[in-house]
């Protein structure tokens, strides 16, 4: 009994993760028309780092936070260079040059990234079942980037498109490298952001990004940064450790793109697009085929 109340809490805590998830696009759509990516990147990576260090604060691991900043301030920096610094970067590029339903739509491509990077990275073989389901998830690519005009392949804006798909090999490259990262979770990723912060800063100082706020986008950066950065995290990792079934939780995620449209067409003013219904149907039957090829191998 005792397992199945876990189980179900376990659930709960997945879905309160899923579903803060599935608004992140409605909120990056919403100030990135106000904010430039530096300056929404620069606003969401404080207020997630006065939000995970106060936790640590609560959980009394604060003297262990700066024991691993002077120990492991290289790791630190290596991180968060690539996340949240790189990766939100250019994902928000993407945000700022594609309707907000195909820039995450192309960005959940990231789980078929990480099966061919960990190839090279980490010596792991690649079954048939990944070559099908990568298959149907950029054949979703390129339904979504050319509007259903595949034929001619007439992309909408491949600049745009470009940006989704390296913030999918930004984000594989951080997770496969994060296999081999010995700092605590919390801890680390806290580290990530304060590191990434002074980066973010002098990157914005440098492309003049620190003037000339428009404060329209204040309350959405504060939104991101708090619940997509911050405590969407906290959800999670306590859904996994409560879970005796990581599969279960891990499918919940399947949920995230199909309410996120719904979001941006009720919150956004985007009107859903046929041909992002159609390329993210592929896309997520890609990525039911990868995970269920991994279930059946574990």
């Amino acid at each position: 009994m005792n397992n199945f109340s876990k189980d179900n809490q376990a659930i709960i805590f997945g879905l309160g993760a899923v579903l803060l998830w599935s608004t992140v696009a409605t909120a990056f759509s919403i100030s990135l028309k106000y904010l430039s990516p530096t300056q929404l990147l620069l606003i969401a990576n404080i207020v997630s780092l006065i939000f995970l260090i106060a936790l640590l604060t609560m959980k009394g691991e604060l003297k262990l936070f700066f024991s691993y900043a002077k120990q492991s301030w290289k790791a630190s920096l290596f991180f968060g260079t690539i996340n949240p610094f790189l990766y939100y970067l250019i994902l928000l590029q993407a945000y700022k040059l594609l309707p907000a339903q195909e820039a995450q739509a192309i960005n959940y491509t990231w789980a078929i990234m990480l099966s061919f990077m960990a190839v090279p990275l980490l010596k792991q073989r690649l079954k048939m079942a990944d070559y099908i389901a990568a298959g149907a998830c950029y054949f979703g690519v390129l339904y979504i980037s050319t509007r259903g005009q595949i034929d001619t392949l007439a992309f909408t804006n491949i600049t745009g498109v470009a940006f989704a798909l390296f913030s999918t090999i930004i984000w594989a490259f951080y997770w496969l490298m994060n296999t081999k990262d010995t700092r605590p979770s919390l801890i680390g990723l806290t580290l990530n952001f304060a590191f990434s912060l002074p980066l973010i800063f002098l990157f914005a100082g440098i492309t003049g990004e620190l003037s000339h706020w428009n404060t329209g986008g204040l309350w959405g950066a504060v939104y991101i940064g708090l619940f997509e950065m911050g405590l969407s995290f906290v959800l999670w990792n306590k859904a996994l450790k409560l879970t005796s079934h990581a599969s279960r939780i891990a499918n919940l995620i399947f949920l995230a793109p199909l309410l996120s449209i719904v979001w941006l067409s009720q919150f956004a003013g985007e009107p859903i697009l046929t041909s992002t219904l159609v390329g993210l149907g592929c896309i997520l039957v890609g990525l039911f085929i990868q995970n269920w090829a991994k279930r059946n191998k574990q």
